[in-house]
């Protein structure tokens, strides 16, 4: 399988919104959001999210099988840190590589931009977990309680990638 990696461009908000949604329902737990609200959002939603982010994304052919959202942060004594979020691989992409690519993808993107990169992962999470780890991010924390899906709790890991 032959992968591109490639950030979303802003007409492609569709496909964004697509496979965003698919990760929102079919992993709860590993996002912040909720899949509830941001079904509801309009189309522009997405489209504002591309222009103001960068979203890579596996794509085979036209589909997209993954995806991995940097943000540097907001603010002048922020600015320096950068965020890992919105990571997410379609099933059958999964145990490809693609989940690695992405975030060396991102890596790469975030050395010119940011001093450090910051990412949370759910605690139960070991495979990303171990993957994340094995490209040099460190825990440096446990937020216990992180988030709560139907009256139950989810711990985020913590973790960091300083600059060699």
């Amino acid at each position: 399988m032959t992968v591109a990696i490639r950030p979303f461009r802003p007409d492609e908000a569709a496909l964004y919104r697509e496979i965003r949604l698919e990760g929102l329902r079919m992993h709860p737990e590993a996002f912040g959001s909720a899949f509830e609200q941001e079904q509801a959002r309009p189309l522009d939603f997405f489209r504002e999210r591309l222009e103001t982010n960068v979203i890579f994304a596996g794509f085979l052919g036209e589909e997209p099988l993954g995806t991995a959202g940097f943000m540097v942060q907001a603010g002048v004594k922020r600015a320096h840190k950068g965020m890992l979020w919105g990571m997410y691989v379609r099933p059958a992409a999964r145990g490809t590589g693609l989940a690695r690519l992405l975030v060396e993808t991102v890596l790469a993107h975030a050395r010119e931009r940011v001093e450090l990169i910051e990412l949370s992962v759910v605690a139960e999470n070991r495979v990303a977990y171990r993957l994340y780890a094995s490209l040099g991010f460190e825990p440096y924390g446990l937020e216990r309680r992180a988030l709560k899906i139907d009256g139950r709790y989810w711990d985020e890991a913590l973790m960091v990638k300083m600059p060699p």
